[in-house]
């Protein structure tokens, strides 16, 4: 699928899930009667910096690699997005989760715009020092339009606390002074905050909470299953089964494990600590990620990568809730086929904001010099995305519209009303 785009006197088309994206925002925009110049601007990025870098390898040798940062909106604030290192990102992938990082700070009513950032590499073939000095350059030649009043980072995926610390390093050194609030997901002992880590998975738990209470049903009576072991995957799995539920699969790149009766998430955990990857314990069967996708369960929670379900295999799934744990783990085809189907979907802006939401905590923390309790920021955690979830349910049934629709009104809504309002300069 395609849209073409007008950027500056050229035109260029938009092709994957930025597409899937911008023909969303149109068709929610019609809805609304948003002016069509604001449309025109939710559906470009407003800033788009790519860079073309050498790092010294440890054999002596230079590679040159491709960086990219986006800034999509700033008219709620702060650009705020993750950095993914990904041998497969492409520029238009990472302006679509640049507009997703919008639309998902304004549903949650955070004041953030959305960014992404990716780096055109394999993490896993670099040794220690290489992603060092890949991520150093690559902060420095974005430096320029970062700050922790105009753009902050935190980890994607290929990422972690450890590429943060860097970044926040580097970028401190080229201001003279320690800038706490230039990155999120940082380790705690230089500004990070308590519960950042399993935030994005805690979210999803939260909100298949919600929308099973919604159905009448409770979670110590549920099954899930959870395609994803990375950082919002495994949290989920945590969570969700600290909850009572009894998580019935699970996978990761390489395969995934399945148990009727249920698996034991502690031995799950040490299983994987010990060989890489959920395949192989020995308590379970052994099944693909695309039968992941079919088991019958209550909870499916996609926390993979873009586009897991669609108008491919969208007819298979049997679970009666999808919480979208991935960023656009479902194409607009996979989506109405699911809701077709009667199938309750916690779209992805809502579902995984957990992650931001405690970014935001880490960010404010970090500009006071004043940091909260694990408790604390849990009840924030609960209270905001709680808040945001009833808002987008609300809308769903008054408009007699699905919650992803839903969830995109509330965020175009509030962007358009702070464009509106801050006007055209000059």
């Amino acid at each position: 699928m395609s849209d073409i785009t007008h950027k500056g006197n050229s035109w260029e088309i938009a092709t994957g899930h930025f597409a899937e994206v911008q023909q969303e925002i149109d068709a929610v925009c019609t809805s609304l009667n948003i002016d069509p110049y604001l449309t025109s601007l939710l559906k470009h990025c407003k800033r788009e910096l790519v860079v073309n870098f050498p790092v010294k390898m440890d054999d002596g040798s230079i590679k040159v690699f491709t960086g990219y940062r986006i800034q999509h909106n700033d008219s709620r604030g702060p650009t705020k997005g993750g950095i993914r290192y990904d041998p497969g990102v492409t520029l238009d992938e990472t302006r679509a989760l640049a507009v997703l990082m919008s639309l998902k700070t304004a549903v949650v009513n955070i004041p953030y715009g959305g960014a992404k950032g990716a780096v055109v590499c394999d993490p896993k073939t670099l040794s220690l020092g290489e992603l060092e000095r890949l991520t150093r350059r690559y902060a420095s030649e974005i430096s320029i339009i970062l700050g922790a009043d105009r753009d902050i980072p935190a980890p994607d995926i290929g990422t972690d606390a450890q590429v943060m610390s860097w970044i926040m390093d580097t970028y401190s050194m080229n201001k003279g002074c320690t800038v706490l609030g230039v990155v999120t997901g940082k380790p705690l002992d230089v500004g990070g905050s308590r519960g950042r880590l399993e935030s994005t998975g805690r979210g999803c738990t939260i909100c298949a909470g919600l929308a099973a209470k919604h159905l009448e049903k409770s979670l110590n009576d549920l099954t899930v299953a959870v395609q994803g072991f990375g950082k919002v995957g495994a949290a989920a799995v945590k969570t969700i089964a600290d909850e009572g539920s009894t998580v019935i699969g699970i996978s990761d790149v390489y395969g995934g494990i399945y148990s009727a009766k249920g698996l034991n998430i502690n031995r799950v955990f040490q299983h994987f600590q010990e060989a890489g990857t959920v395949v192989g314990y020995k308590e379970s069967d052994s099944i693909t990620n695309a039968e992941l996708l079919s088991l019958k369960c209550d909870i499916l929670v996609p926390a993979a990568t873009e586009s897991q379900i669609t108008e491919e295999n969208a007819a298979s799934v049997k679970a009666t809730i999808v919480v979208e744990g991935a960023n656009g783990p479902t194409n607009n085809e996979g989506h109405r086929i699911l809701c077709d189907n009667g199938v309750f979907v916690v779209p992805d802006i809502l579902a995984n904001s957990g992650g931001v939401i405690v970014s935001y905590f880490e960010w404010v923390q970090g500009l006071q010099s004043f940091f909260w309790s694990e408790k604390e920021v849990n009840e924030k955690l609960e209270s905001i995305i709680g808040g945001a979830f009833n808002d987008v349910l609300q809308l769903s049934q008054h408009k007699q519209v699905t919650m992803k629709d839903a969830a995109y009104m509330v965020g175009i809504q509030r962007l358009a009303r702070s464009m509106t309002a801050r006007g055209i300069f000059p």
